[in-house]
């Protein structure tokens, strides 16, 4: 019975495909609730976190990457292979985060993720998810809406939780936001443990 939960889980609890020309990245003050798991949330007031003032707009991203070890939960932040960052995660369940290497393709201050199954209990419906950077490669195409993004609806960091992306603290993942850059290598290897 636990195999075909998995099953079941894996064919239809994935995120609905986005439109790589069409996110705004603005916030919706329209929603009032978020769903995980189908439990509805309320929404949390989202604080703005701004880059800190050492940063500055168009640095290069040549000695840059983030690693990501989904065996033991955590990221790793590069530069010039100085370790910069390293924070907690919560990678997806049944082995839904791709591994391999991987560039970001866009950031969006905001965004809204959508997908699951309600018949099993994994759909979402997250308006608002703040700091999110796409990623993709040959392999994974823009359009599956791979993210590292902040996470409002849980606070389980270290264990997986998602539907394949990268939740991070919010707070935490506002730092890696204002210092990554469009095409900043990342680099998911490991096995994310069966929970």
């Amino acid at each position: 019975m636990k195999h075909l939960l998995i099953f079941l889980a894996l064919l239809f609890s994935h995120q609905k495909n986005i439109d790589p020309n069409n996110l705004a990245g603005d916030f919706d003050p329209a929603p009032s609730q978020a769903i995980f798991n189908n439990q509805i949330l309320s929404l949390p007031a989202l604080a703005e976190i701004y880059p800190p003032p050492s940063l500055v707009l168009g640095q290069t991203t040549a000695n840059k990457r983030i690693e990501i070890d989904l065996t033991n939960q955590r990221l790793y932040a590069y530069e010039n292979n100085n370790l910069i960052y390293n924070f907690l995660i919560s990678s997806g369940k049944w082995g839904r985060t791709p591994t391999g290497t991987f560039q970001i393709w866009t950031k969006l201050r905001y965004t809204k993720m959508e997908g699951g199954s309600k018949a099993i209990n994994t759909y979402y419906y997250l308006p608002n998810v703040p700091y999110t950077m796409f990623f993709y490669n040959n392999e994974v195409p823009k359009y599956k809406g791979y993210g590292l993004h902040g996470t409002y609806w849980h606070d389980n960091f270290g264990h997986p939780m998602s539907h394949g992306c990268i939740n991070m603290k919010t707070e935490e993942v506002a730092q890696l936001y204002y210092w990554a850059n469009l095409d900043t290598p990342i680099i998911i290897y490991g096995k994310a443990p069966f929970e």
